[in-house]
């Protein structure tokens, strides 16, 4: 008696084909739009800043070193100055970000005249310093 009022309530009919995989599909455009394209979008943009990577660029290296480039070796090889007169090789792919986008240089004396020239704006500002 009871069985057949069972059998009766569970029977139904198969849900429509596509409106069962709808929700997935929803959800996956979803994904698609915040999380897979903002991602290419920023690989791509880390690989153009990899591509302007030059000489007298100040760079992060994905492992945290902080350098300085001192020669392009190839494609895929960087000299790095990390502290005086240490120089190591890096590949290209390895760099975080450029910290600071520098002309190439033209020889170390023109080097050592920028660096004191910022450290004496860096003071004039620190102490108050009248502005040129």
């Amino acid at each position: 008696m009871l069985i057949s009022p069972a059998y009766a309530q569970a029977a139904g009919g198969a849900g429509g084909g596509i409106e069962a995989f709808l929700p997935l599909i929803l959800i996956f455009i979803v994904f698609y739009f915040l999380m897979i394209r903002p991602q290419q979008k920023r690989a791509k943009e880390h690989k153009a800043m990899l591509e302007a990577v030059r000489r007298g660029d100040n760079i992060v290296t994905n492992g945290g070193i902080l350098g300085k480039v001192t020669k392009v070796e190839n494609d895929t090889e960087l000299s790095v100055e990390i502290a005086k007169d240490i120089v190591v090789k890096v590949r290209r792919d390895m760099i975080a970000h450029v910290t600071s986008k520098t002309e190439p240089a033209k020889g170390e004396d023109a080097d050592k005249g920028e660096e004191k020239t910022e450290q004496a704006g860096g003071l004039k500002k620190l102490f108050g310093g009248k502005k040129d």
